[in-house]
């Protein structure tokens, strides 16, 4: 919002202790969002940022919550005055389209972050949580060390590898892996995750209940719990009660928030302080490099994505039970769920020759139901 009044100033639209964002805006407040969308994101423009900006729902957000202007659209009223949200205006919008379908014919491409998945058809890993799971339970990656300071890179040997992080890390961060996955949370819901919040079923050691205070998809509460229950060995990379257990043995941490920031030499805050979403996704890139994968097309949100997969695709989870377990609607007429399933950046599960080719080898045997043919997948 400060970036829309200091274009307004320096292009004269106003002066300089103007406001944009008021609740009663000036007449051209909408030709004004549409020049600094344009001044700033149009490829039309020298000084243009590839990015196309997010702005505008949050300038409907300031206008219509923060100064009650609601979302009727701007109009002007019989008496000559405006009326309204400036930024919901049909030109705002078909200024909108017309850039997106510009930017799209130029070659640029909306991209998510990379799903995390459970096999890969392009690359030689199988299964990223796992291959993770696996690096981090070495024998030189589990052992708790004593803390003693860290070093540098040897500057006369650039190659030399020097450990980023030790076993709390390791634990913490795939304890938080795993719920991410399976409970298809965002990364700021699981940060904020306290010891409040979990409970242990007292006639079950194999059941950890995860109840949030909340959640982006139930902001005005009725947040179902999430009934955790201990998996099966061969989905041990991907079971949060055991990462759960293995972090709080580890931290000896019974109170406040379970994933605290970390500090150098691999020990976590004793203050309490959560881990932030930057820290979170650092950690997470550098896990990445450790298993020899390129760590820039994955982000926070590669869990959310790789989790909904895998249970949809994995597990035959249908749509009505992801949405209820994810928080998501279950009005299908906007199909949000779809966005997590599918994308043009995610390695595909079969290849495309192989659609209709019936006789083409056994996949892996299923642990679960023992199914081994292409069409159970």
């Amino acid at each position: 919002m400060a970036q829309c009044k200091k274009f307004a100033i320096e292009k004269m639209f106003m002066c300089a202790d103007g406001e944009v964002f008021t609740k009663a805006p000036h007449r051209d407040t909408p030709l004004w969002i549409i020049a600094w969308i344009m001044d700033v994101c149009d490829v039309i423009h020298l000084d243009a940022s590839p990015k196309l900006s997010t702005d505008t729902p949050a300038m409907t957000y300031v206008f219509g919550c923060v100064h009650g202007l609601g979302s009727l659209a701007w109009h002007e009223r019989d008496d000559g005055t405006m009326q309204g949200n400036p930024s919901i205006l049909n030109q705002v919008s078909a200024y909108m389209l017309s850039l997106c379908r510009r930017k799209v014919h130029a070659g640029e491409t909306a991209t998510s972050a990379c799903a995390i998945t459970q096999y890969s058809l392009t690359t030689d890993m199988s299964d990223i949580l796992k291959d993770l799971y696996d690096f981090n339970h070495h024998p030189e990656n589990w052992k708790i060390k004593q803390y003693s300071p860290g070093k540098c890179k040897n500057a006369a040997d650039p190659e030399e590898e020097v450990p980023w992080a030790g076993r709390n890390t390791c634990q913490l961060l795939f304890a938080a892996f795993t719920i991410i996955y399976l409970c298809l949370l965002r990364v700021d819901e699981v940060l904020k995750i306290k010891f409040s919040h979990l409970k242990w079923d007292t006639h079950d050691d194999n059941q950890i209940v995860l109840t949030l205070p909340f959640q982006k998809t139930s902001q005005n509460g009725n947040i179902k719990p999430f009934v955790l229950h201990r998996l099966p060995d061969y989905f041990q990379h991907l079971c949060p009660v055991c990462a759960l257990c293995d972090w709080i043995l580890a931290s000896q941490l019974s109170s406040g928030y379970v994933f605290r920031k970390m500090l150098s030499g691999d020990r976590f805050s004793t203050t309490d302080i959560a881990m932030t979403s930057e820290q979170f996704l650092k950690l997470f890139r550098n896990s990445l490099l450790d298993i020899r994968l390129d760590p820039y097309p994955y982000g926070t949100h590669s869990f959310r994505r790789g989790g909904c997969q895998f249970l949809h695709g994995d597990l035959r989870w249908s749509l009505r039970r992801l949405c209820d377990w994810g928080g998501w609607s279950t009005d299908f007429t906007h199909l949000t769920i779809v966005k997590y399933l599918i994308s043009w950046n995610d390695e595909p599960g079969e290849k495309r020759e192989d659609f209709l080719n019936l006789e083409r080898p056994p996949s892996l045997k299923c642990p679960s139901c023992g199914r081994s043919c292409q069409c159970a997948y």
